[in-house]
């Protein structure tokens, strides 16, 4: 039997993994804005990819790892004899069928109806418009209502934008589409070898991914009609590469892969557990992906430009919940079904308090640290003649507020765990629900006011939301010890974010000082410098803190880092 890996030992190579993916992340998107920067093809792209990423995360990463591998893990339990090894064999071969033909179907009907999808991401110009008059509120159209004559020329214009951006959304839709299966083979293959414990192949995937994404934007981009498309024959590209580059490692793990009829798929026992488990979790993973997929509905009828920075944003935002919320969230499913299962809840708890401090002693600071940088990070990372410092304003403006939520959409990565990992997934579900109604809401708020900004500021809000209800439900998991866990949390966040104030300072005056000095020196040299000097300075005042207090967690993590 394989020697069970602490969450530490294994965090610490999923995150290497989870960062050099995120990093190509940034350099795939970095390469979108060289050639797209932020115009019309840059918002038809990331419309289009958001439609199959979208189904990808409702069918394949989140589901198949709140499904699966609890239920995986129960068979593995059951021992290594030949009857106990035939039932689970069964049941990969079950659950795999049943992705595989659901998918199947998915991408089938969404190709075809793609047409009547993307008027939804699109806002068609009228002759006349009705403008309601300041004096009467909204809920009284009748009485404050006004018509305003557009010029023909202007109407002309916006017309041939709405006609090229519906257009060419759907046909990169269409091109990108088939992605979805293969990501959600990738994904099951994941979810094998996670249940084995074996992490790194998994998180290698995405930087083949993004590298192969990126080198066909490069090769394809002047034989193609625009690079929008390029990158779409990437992604589908990348998507195969992902499912391929997992087999090898599968096979080792003595598994076989194959498929079986559909009869025994659905009757099997494991994969109906599966699907059981699924449902109302597709609820909550669907109220939370509508949230992006309605924000970006509301982005591209806001502006050109809006839709693509706020994607440039939340990949920045990413680069830091990638590598440590779903890497810590990813290690700890498995740890904790298995605690679950034995009935462990001292042990149980322990994990879930040490994740949450992890989480929150690295998104604060980080949070902190973002928002006194920002436009070098964004200037760094993205500038270019296409992507110049009107596009460097608009996703700094949103940037700020997105990185406010990081904290809470990383606590929601490792608290949900708790939930699942005990089989309940209908409280997440409530949560994600509640989160998305609030989004939405806030969406139509703040649009009007604040422009992408508003989007940005709704959806941290809205995983503020998320947080506070899932410590709420919590109350109902008699395992957990909520008063304990939230006592804990609370303090320690408290605690981190003095430090990270303290810590901050010094970085706000200097960085004017860096900036003005490397004026003129080249992008990398002139953004560069100022950031490394004052991440430097950010990172020696943080743990001369860390220090002086004796923080636990960071005794805790030396501890077992010698230890492994």
């Amino acid at each position: 039997m394989k020697k069970e890996k602490s969450i530490v030992k294994s965090g610490i190579i999923l995150s290497l993994m989870t960062f050099a993916s995120r990093i190509m992340g940034l350099i795939r998107e970095s390469t979108k804005a060289a050639f797209l920067g932020t115009g019309l093809f840059a918002d038809c792209f990331s419309v289009a990819f958001q439609i199959p990423n979208l189904l990808r995360r409702l069918f394949a990463e989140n589901a198949i790892s709140v499904a699966f591998i609890p239920t995986f893990k129960e068979y593995l339990k059951k021992g290594d004899d030949e009857q106990s090894r035939k039932e689970t064999q069964e049941f990969i071969a079950s659950t795999l069928t049943l992705v595989t033909f659901l998918t199947a179907c998915i991408v089938i009907i969404g190709i075809l109806i793609t047409p009547w999808i993307t008027p939804i991401f699109c806002k068609k110009p009228v002759l006349e418009k009705l403008q309601f008059l300041p004096d009467f509120p909204h809920f009284f159209p009748l009485f404050g209502k006004v018509s305003l004559n557009i010029d023909p020329a202007e109407y002309q214009q916006q017309m041939d934008y709405w006609l090229s951006q519906r257009s060419e959304i759907t046909i990169l839709t269409r091109i990108m589409f088939p992605y979805l299966f293969l990501i959600s083979i990738a994904a099951f293959f994941q979810g094998v070898l996670n249940g084995c414990n074996i992490f790194a192949p998994s998180g290698f995937t995405p930087v083949l991914f993004n590298s192969i994404v990126i080198a066909a934007t490069y090769i394809l981009a002047p034989h193609t009609s625009n690079p929008a498309r390029a990158m779409a024959i990437g992604v589908i590209s990348g998507g195969s590469i992902q499912a391929i580059f997992q087999w090898p490692f599968i096979r080792k793990t003595g598994w076989k892969i194959h498929l079986t009829s559909l009869k025994k798929t659905f009757s099997n026992p494991g994969t109906r557990k599966v699907v059981s488990l699924i449902v109302p979790t597709i609820i909550g993973i669907a109220a939370y992906q509508l949230n992006d997929l309605v924000s970006t509905s509301m982005a591209t009828r806001a502006g050109e430009g809006i839709a693509s920075s706020l994607q440039y944003s939340l990949r920045l935002q990413e680069l830091i919940l990638g590598i440590f919320a779903v890497s810590i969230g990813t290690v700890i499913l498995p740890d904790m079904s298995g605690l679950a299962n034995e009935q462990k809840w001292d042990e149980f708890n322990g994990i879930l308090i040490q994740a949450i401090k992890i989480m929150t002693l690295i998104s604060i600071p980080v949070t902190a640290y973002s928002l006194v940088t920002g436009k070098e990070l964004i200037s760094l990372l993205y500038k270019t003649k296409m992507f110049d410092d009107d596009s460097v304003a608009l996703t700094l403006s949103e940037f700020r507020f997105h990185i406010a939520g990081l904290l809470f959409i990383a606590l929601n990565r490792i608290i949900s765990p708790a939930f699942y990992a005990q089989g309940n997934t209908k409280l997440p579900t409530l949560a994600g629900i509640i989160s998305f109604a609030t989004n939405i809401l806030f969406v139509f708020i703040l649009i009007k006011p604040m422009g992408g900004q508003g989007i940005a500021l709704a959806l941290s809000l809205a995983s503020f939301i998320n947080t506070i209800f899932l410590f709420i439900f919590m109350r109902r998991m008699h395992s957990i010890q909520i008063k304990k866990v939230l006592k804990e949390s609370v303090l320690y966040a408290l605690r981190i974010g003095v430090f990270a104030v303290i810590a901050a300072v010094p970085c706000y005056f200097v960085r004017p000082l860096l900036v003005n000095a490397f004026d003129g020196y080249g992008r990398v040299i002139a953004y560069g410098v100022p950031i490394l000097i004052t991440a430097l300075i950010y990172f020696a005042v943080g743990v001369l803190e860390l220090v002086i207090t004796k923080d636990d967690i960071v005794k805790a993590i030396l501890k077992k880092v010698r230890k492994s």
